[in-house]
């Protein structure tokens, strides 16, 4: 929004003093925050006093006061204190007023698309049936069709069953708001409310008008977000409003919307969508608040009237007393970005922002780490190099898929691609790449290895590979050549060969010392590892759940490179000179 003057001063209205309240109180200290919301209470006040006449969106209170009124006259608790009138809270009031009171001059709304991302049990599930009502009744549209969307059928299902809750205990709405088959039916403008998840049939050709997308950080990719976004384009005024926490599903829907946000926040995002976009994001600062009760706000904007104070304070405990409980407490209560529950890593330990370029000159030397697939997992190849007095270790990741598996995938209509994740913008990058055989040929990685130094002066001088699929003697001949026979490492996957390599490695992930670009791939497959403990303490790799999508070759490749790269570590640093 653009910095106007301060508008002439009258009596503001309720909804305009709880937006001034809310946000004012915020950026004045006065409520406690994270740095996101500071960001957005700075970016809501701005607009709330701009004057600028060129400036297409301004506050009108009266479009405020509408969809609140409605909602606290007309809408009853659909669980609990079932029946019982529903009275905003401060937060509530304030952000529905900004999302409903920008419009032109002709009374269109400004928002399209809100993403809202909140601890578990601050009153997400009612307020998404309220605001689900209010659109279907109270938004003047013609034939409005909303949507409970949610990857889930049941998830779908079950605002779709609160919002006919509120509907039987509220007589005003009971009059005009029948249950069908499919649907609930509101005669007053022959509009709908539907649920729809990803197994429903005929997901093209929708005409949305209001959406509610539940738990986005469910979403394994975006087919459905997509859909939903392109179902809107009729309409005059869509809103589509994604309610979420965060979640234990990465590089998908969610951490994309989420990394937009942060764009948007900082004002790095232009076009169309930023000025119909806006986000509140309510979350932790810092990991290490968790433990801070008053801290605790910060992504629970209800505690204490909405989500229990002391429920919260138990989980907390549970958390203290059992570590495997730790990581759904802080994505769940606190919206911190983890991996899952049983996983390895951290995402602070997975996610390396630190930069390098491997053609600076710098390096010379490298340990080539291979985890070799045949036709539809991952081949994976990892590069590990240092360089004189310095500490950190430097990764360039390459990784292949069949090409037929893909073609496989988008036949079967598997939008997002296989293993909902983005292939094909990982190909594009030139993060991946595609072998036009329905078998891996591992010497494709030679080629790689070959590029790399042609390209940037870097000797790969050593190999450690699982020999799982690395058997056949062309294969193995042909590494030999290359590197020379005693220049290849077979690393044995098991607890006694990767124990203490996996704990010196996650030490170096943990302080920041392994570089990689930040490769989605790598990161990928790092938040994919999960460890099998034995009675010694000894630990070995595992796929989280035992899912075959939950790939973890790229950081196998890793490994066997760090490995080997141990094995010949007085050697490599004669080599490289420190």
């Amino acid at each position: 929004m653009k910095r106007g003057t301060t508008r002439a001063n009258a009596k503001p209205g309720s909804c305009e003093r709880a937006i001034r309240e809310y946000f004012g109180g915020i950026l004045r200290g006065d409520i406690t925050a994270c740095g996101k919301m500071k960001q957005v209470a700075a970016i809501v006040l701005q607009g709330m006093d701009n004057t600028d006449p060129l400036y297409p969106y301004h506050y009108r209170e009266e479009y405020a006061q509408k969809h609140v009124r409605f909602i606290e006259s007309f809408c009853r608790l659909p669980s609990g204190r079932l029946g019982h009138d529903f009275k905003l809270e401060l937060f509530q009031r304030a952000i529905l007023s900004v999302v409903f009171g920008f419009v032109d001059a002709e009374g269109v709304r400004q928002y399209r698309e809100v993403l809202w991302i909140m601890g578990r049990k601050n009153g997400k599930t009612a307020l998404a049936s309220a605001i689900e009502l209010d659109l279907l009744v109270n938004d003047d549209e013609g034939a409005p069709e909303v949507y409970n969307v949610a990857t889930a059928r049941d998830q779908a299902a079950k605002g779709f069953n609160n919002a006919w809750r509120m509907v039987q205990t509220s007589p005003a709405l009971a009059k005009h708001i029948r249950k069908r088959v499919a649907d609930l039916y509101c005669d007053l403008n022959m509009g709908s409310i539907r649920a729809l998840s990803a197994n429903t049939n005929h997901l093209d050709g929708l005409d949305i008008s209001g959406a509610i997308v539940d738990e986005l950080a469910a979403m394994k990719n975006r087919d459905l977000y997509d859909l939903t976004m392109q179902g809107t384009s009729a309409r005059r005024q869509p809103l589509v409003l994604e309610i979420t926490t965060n979640g234990f599903v990465r590089n998908s829907i969610f951490d994309a919307q989420y990394e937009y946000a942060t764009k948007w926040l900082d004002g790095k995002a232009t076009g169309e969508k930023a000025e119909r976009f806006i986000a509140f994001i309510f979350e932790l600062d810092e990991r290490e608040e968790w433990e801070d009760e008053g801290a605790w706000v910060k992504a629970n904007p209800g505690l204490g009237t909405i989500k229990s104070l002391s429920a919260l304070r138990q989980n907390v405990s549970k958390a203290k007393d059992d570590a495997t409980y730790l990581p759904t407490l802080l994505v769940k209560d606190f919206n911190l970005i983890e991996n899952q529950s049983q996983a390895w890593l951290t995402w602070a330990e997975i996610h390396n922002e630190a930069t390098f370029d491997p053609g600076d000159g710098t390096f010379t030397y490298a340990v080539l780490g291979v985890d070799a697939a045949d036709t539809t997992d991952l081949t994976a190849a990892c590069l590990l190099m240092q360089r004189p007095n310095d500490p950190n270790i430097y990764a360039l990741h390459m990784a292949w898929i069949p090409k037929r598996a893909l073609e496989q995938a988008e036949k079967e209509g598997r939008r997002g691609g296989r293993d909902g994740v983005p292939y094909d913008a990982w190909i594009a990058r030139g993060l991946m790449r595609t072998c036009e055989t329905p078998i891996m040929d591992k010497r494709d990685v030679l080629d790689w290895v070959a590029e790399v130094q042609d390209k940037y002066g870097i000797y790969a001088v050593s190999c450690g590979y699982d020999p799982w699929h690395m058997r056949d003697v062309p294969t193995v001949e042909a590494y030999e050549d290359y590197f020379g026979a005693d220049n290849l490492q077979k690393v044995i996957q098991g607890a006694q060969t990767l124990s203490m390599p996996m704990k010196e490695l996650r030490a170096l992930y943990k302080e920041g010392r392994i570089v990689d670009n930040a490769n989605p791939i790598a990161e990928w497959c790092r938040s994919n590892v999960a460890i099998r403990t034995d009675v010694n303490g000894n630990i070995q790799p595992d796929k989280k759940n035992q899912d075959p999508r939950n790939r973890i070759d790229a950081w196998a490749a890793e490994c066997d490179a760090f490995i080997a790269m141990k094995n010949i570590a007085d050697d490599y640093r004669a080599m490289i000179g420190g």
